[in-house]
């Protein structure tokens, strides 16, 4: 694979404030529009900015961007999340507006970006349906049911106030933007970008854009790619919400679960209780003991996961407190011990009765199923503290190789 190389048009903008950052492949149809839009932005805005189309064309498409006074960056990278990923490395501007080259995103509309920059947004996302949505431009099912639901859920998880996830014209904080480290390769980056801005706690807004239609003949990359291709990419967009969302999905639903084993777990302790027909005994304490661990290890996948999101390290400090080895050394081994004791009337009638269980009492087999239960949360603590310790520990390590000089100097040659 050819290294990436930059083609800089004869009016570079040589101190640009603003990055607008492209991809492009195959628009020659629309790319000289495209360019003359993002000068008109620029200059509305009155600001001083770039353009960078990031190119994998076979057409005249980057030969009509470095014309129109755009850099080009040629590289053989496909998909959105990948040109993306190659083009941050080449950014000069404070802020850096994202969209695409087919002229459906309006750019001589850059204002409202720049003027929530400088009130303190540093993630400015584009709305579409606080805008205006051309007829034709969008397909019914995304319009009217996948957009909408998407946007739904991830708002409900992440506690966001998004009105359009999937919207490509967005403005970051280059600072920020560099440390979101994307790593998704397709359409699922859009997920990423917003998740993760979330996680960092990014001041945030949203400004009204104006969307079109596919000008003249030109059919949009996701109808090139097939019918099964808006399915393909709700499906990354979700996959993404799951992978980088981590610990919401497991967090609150953990935190019920717990509760739910709680109540099944203790209701029966005080002795067999009915509702109607339905009878609580120890089978049902059996059922709670089990949702309890299930529970409590869905909370500490939940903080562990917390911890490796967190591009601050504010709660990676405060987990690693939270969860120190000493003091859960202490608290794990008094949980284990008071396990076993409870064991022990258990292990005794045991004896007592020749090796036979069918002669226990209700209050005996209730201490024992609370003994187990105790002895394995005790385990689960302990591990989860031990894999917080390592996995943060070597996050540290890590920062501070990445700002010695050695590396430093390495990286630079």
């Amino acid at each position: 694979m050819a290294k990436p190389r930059l083609e800089v048009p004869s009016s570079d903008c040589i101190s640009p404030a603003i990055t607008i950052l492209v991809p492009a492949m195959n628009e020659e149809e629309t790319i000289e529009t495209f360019i003359a839009w993002c000068h008109e932005g620029l200059e509305d805005a009155g600001v001083d900015g770039e353009i960078i189309i990031v190119d994998s064309s076979t057409d005249k498409t980057p030969q009509l961007a470095v014309a129109g006074g755009s850099r080009v960056l040629h590289t053989e990278a496909h998909g959105l999340g990948a040109a993306y990923i190659e083009g941050i490395k080449w950014i000069r501007g404070d802020f850096v507006i994202l969209g695409d080259a087919d002229c459906t995103y309006d750019f001589r509309k850059l204002s409202a970006f720049v003027e929530a920059w400088r009130s303190g947004s540093s993630f400015v996302m584009g709305s579409r349906f606080k805008g205006s949505i051309e007829p034709g431009s969008m397909p019914k099912l995304h319009q009217y049911f996948g957009t909408p639901v998407t946007t739904w859920l991830l708002n409900r998880i992440f506690g966001s106030d998004f009105s359009d996830i999937h919207c490509g014209m967005r403005g970051v904080d280059a600072g920020a933007l560099r440390a979101m480290t994307i790593s998704s390769p397709s359409w699922q980056y859009a997920s990423e970008m917003i998740i993760k801005s979330v996680e960092m706690e990014l001041p945030t807004s949203e400004v009204a854009i104006n969307f079109y239609a596919d000008r003249g003949a030109r059919e949009s990359h996701m109808k090139r790619k097939g019918r099964l291709e808006p399915f393909r990419a709700g499906w990354q967009n979700v996959k993404a919400m799951l992978t980088y969302g981590a610990p919401y999905f497991l967090l609150r639903p953990g935190q019920l679960v717990f509760l739910l084993g709680m109540l099944l777990f203790f209701v029966p302790a005080l002795g067999p209780v009915s509702i109607g027909s339905v009878q609580f005994s120890s089978t049902t304490q059996l059922v709670g003991a089990f949702l309890i661990l299930l529970g409590l290890q869905m909370v500490l996948l939940a903080q562990v996961a917390r911890g490796v999101t967190d591009y601050r390290g504010v709660k990676r400090a405060r987990l690693s407190m939270r969860f120190d080895l000493d003091r859960m050394l202490v608290f794990c081994s008094s949980m284990g011990i008071t396990g076993i004791l409870m064991l022990v009337p258990l292990m005794n009638a045991y004896v007592q009765n020749n090796l036979r269980l069918d002669s226990l009492v209700p209050w005996e087999t209730s201490l024992a199923i609370g003994g187990v239960t105790l002895l394995v949360a005790s385990f689960c603590l302990f591990t989860a503290s031990l894999v917080v310790q390592i996995v943060f520990t070597r996050f540290e390590e890590m920062a501070s190789v990445s700002e010695s000089p050695i590396l430093r100097s390495v990286n630079s040659v």
